[in-house]
């Protein structure tokens, strides 16, 4: 057996440079580059290997400086959702705090089913100097470190204490990078000792390995029970989410949706399934969805989720569906969300199901007279929408006019990236996806922080599309140093900064909680009443990000935000747009429900007052059963 004298981190570099991804006759890498920021704990391992990697062309796999360890982990997920799940990037931190900064981010990844390889540094497995810098030390056991705390985060985890453990942690990750039924966060531990052992490998290790991605298709009995289901319903209604998307299942969405006259509604992960004018389209469902899909909701009978893992935000807590004889129909590639809310489980490819289902449902279509009610909801909506979008709010704009002009300048194959705050909410009930990847909204985990890094990620995966950061005064504050690697690796982005001073979403939350917008302000402590309720602060966030290096555009109204918006579009440096909205304007109401309890007593009359409406609320929940 031929054998080479490498590196653990070297023979980690090099296998990971020959790992393929095919699904439909199309290979591709499975990890295209890697994302680092170096300390003791990886500079002279994982950093030393890159570096040989690179002089010496023994291995592809391209490097990216990061300015904060998340950030990187959400780049590499925007990446990844943006290959739909075909290919990842990888993440080396060093020891201790640098490993336990991408636990938030590996949370994000695996709540949302995308991969992400992590590779965190170890303390030393011979334990020769412990403690060493930066060591965890538990009395109970001198194996545990910072690392285990990415457990609960992974789908997969290991750590690599000698070098013959190797060859299966890398096999064990990559099954789940690229297995779309059971993927999230991959973490693989790497004391730093170990990282610069030698070993020989065998050469079979580094051949080109090509993990194919099935299509998997329905089991004939479940199929035909689920057609036997949908054929008896008067009233169904499809929830499409981002597992349509994953399998590039749009096309096949679209021709089941025509042939059924089935209307689609559509999840957070799920929207631009089906561009916003089809006729059967009708918008987001759920908590801040469209009052067209809610109202279809309240009265559906069969309820068709697709590559939806149903959030609480989706069904409303769980109060959308109403129909007191509601049943749920679960295509899914995972069985684990097919079974939900006691559904007809269908365990299959979006894209293969839906073609199975469609030609079992054949000669099956809803009355006339259902569709005409879609319709006629939907027209109505769409005047609510186009009001929202052109208000004419004073003094300042509404987030809803930013929203819109933003909507109105993006072109078709043009991206929004988004995550946290009001906005996911405005973004679902009011934006007009023209395209399956023009709404990238982060809203699985909703990470404060998302926005600029998620969208770094999305620019590496397709340059050739124009790439907005939609991102709130709060998220940025939390994590914008990713605008310095755009800036560095010459990836531009268009950053659009909402200022409305504060966390505008919670505090609309706490207002309606009866909590009267307490500790969402960012404004000075008001001596006189012991509260932040003075002045607001002279944060200036714009002058922030051109310190950093970008471009900023000020905008002070809705017609010089376009202006800037079409001027950051024709740049091809990252730049920064700048607008002040009223986070008290108006918004239409997505006429559905939240489930946030409500103290069960209070000495505050605001608050005793939101309880009575919340356990109004709350009787309306389901079981789903």
């Amino acid at each position: 057996m031929s054998t080479v004298r490498l590196t653990v981190a070297q023979a980690a570099i090099r296998f990971l440079a020959n790992q393929w991804t095919e699904r439909d006759g199309v290979e591709q890498r499975s990890v295209a580059g890697c994302f680092g920021i170096f300390g003791h704990g990886n500079v002279a391992g994982v950093g030393q290997a890159l570096l040989e990697a690179h002089l010496t062309k023994t291995a592809d796999l391209p490097y990216y400086l990061a300015r904060n360890e998340q950030a990187m982990v959400h780049a590499s997920v925007g990446y990844s959702r943006m290959k739909n799940r075909l290919q990842t990037l990888a993440c080396t931190a060093s020891i201790g705090p640098g490993s336990t900064n991408m636990v938030t981010g590996a949370a994000l990844a695996t709540v949302n089913r995308i991969p992400v390889l992590l590779l965190p540094s170890d303390f030393f497995a011979t334990r020769a100097t412990s403690p060493v810098l930066q060591e965890l030390e538990d009395p109970r056991s001198y194996d545990v470190s910072v690392n285990d705390a990415f457990k609960p985060v992974s789908r997969f985890w290991d750590r690599v204490n000698r070098p013959e453990q190797l060859p299966s942690a890398l096999l064990g990750a990559m099954r789940v990078l690229t297995d779309p039924a059971d993927t999230g966060a991959v973490t693989l531990a790497l004391p730093q000792d170990v990282q610069a052992e030698a070993f020989d490998w065998p050469e079979e290790l580094f051949r080109k390995r090509v993990w194919h991605v099935p299509r998997p298709v329905p089991e004939p009995a479940a199929l035909a029970r689920a057609a036997e289901l949908v054929r008896s319903a008067r009233k169904p209604l499809i929830v499409a989410g981002g597992g349509v998307i994953y399998a590039e299942a749009t096309e096949a969405l679209r021709r089941f949706a025509e042939a059924t006259d089935i209307p689609v509604s559509d999840t957070q992960a799920g929207k631009g399934s089906l561009p916003w004018d089809h006729p059967l389209a009708v918008g987001g469902v759920g908590a801040t969805g469209s009052p067209v899909a809610n109202a279809l909701a309240r009265d559906a009978d069969v309820v068709l989720g697709i590559g939806t893992r149903y959030s609480d935000f989706t069904t409303a807590s769980r109060t959308a569906f109403a129909n007191p004889d509601v049943r749920f129909v679960n295509l899914n590639i995972a069985s684990f969300d097919a079974a939900k809310h006691s559904g007809v489980s269908l365990v299959a490819d979006a894209r293969a199901g839906l073609e199975a289902l469609r030609q079992a449902l054949e000669g099956y279509r809803t009355d006339n007279s259902y569709g005409s009610q879609a319709r006629e909801l939907t027209a109505r909506w769409t005047r609510v929408v186009d009001e929202a979008f052109h208000l004419g709010h004073q003094p300042l704009p509404a987030q809803t006019e930013i929203l819109g002009a933003l909507n109105e300048v993006m072109g078709t194959r043009d991206v929004v990236v988004q995550a946290a705050g009001s906005m996911p909410g405005d973004l679902q009930m009011l934006w007009r996806a023209s395209d399956p990847k023009q709404y990238h909204v982060e809203y699985g985990y909703s990470c404060m922080g998302y926005e600029i890094a998620g969208a770094l990620g999305v620019k590496m995966a397709d340059p050739g599309r124009e790439v907005f950061s939609l991102v709130g005064d709060g998220s940025y504050l939390m994590m914008a140093q990713e605008i310095v690697t755009s800036i560095a690796e010459g990836i531009k982005l268009t950053i659009v900064i909402v200022q409305n001073h504060g966390f505008a979403s919670i505090g609309a939350l706490s207002e309606s909680l009866g909590s009267q917008r307490f500790g969402t302000s960012y404004r000075y402590r008001n001596p006189e009443t012991g509260m932040l309720d003075g002045d607001f602060l002279p944060v200036d966030l714009a002058a922030n990000a051109a310190s950093l290096g970008a471009d900023v555009l000020r905008t002070k109204t809705v017609e010089k935000f376009r202006d800037a918006l079409q001027h950051a579009k024709a740049s091809r440096h990252t730049t920064v747009v700048h607008i002040e909205t009223d986070p008290m304007a108006p918004v239409p109401s997505s006429e559905s429900w939240w489930d946030v309890p409500v103290p069960e007593v209070a000495a505050i009359d605001s608050t005793k007052k939101a309880r009575e409406e919340y356990e109004a609320a709350k009787s309306r929940q389901r079981n789903y059963l």
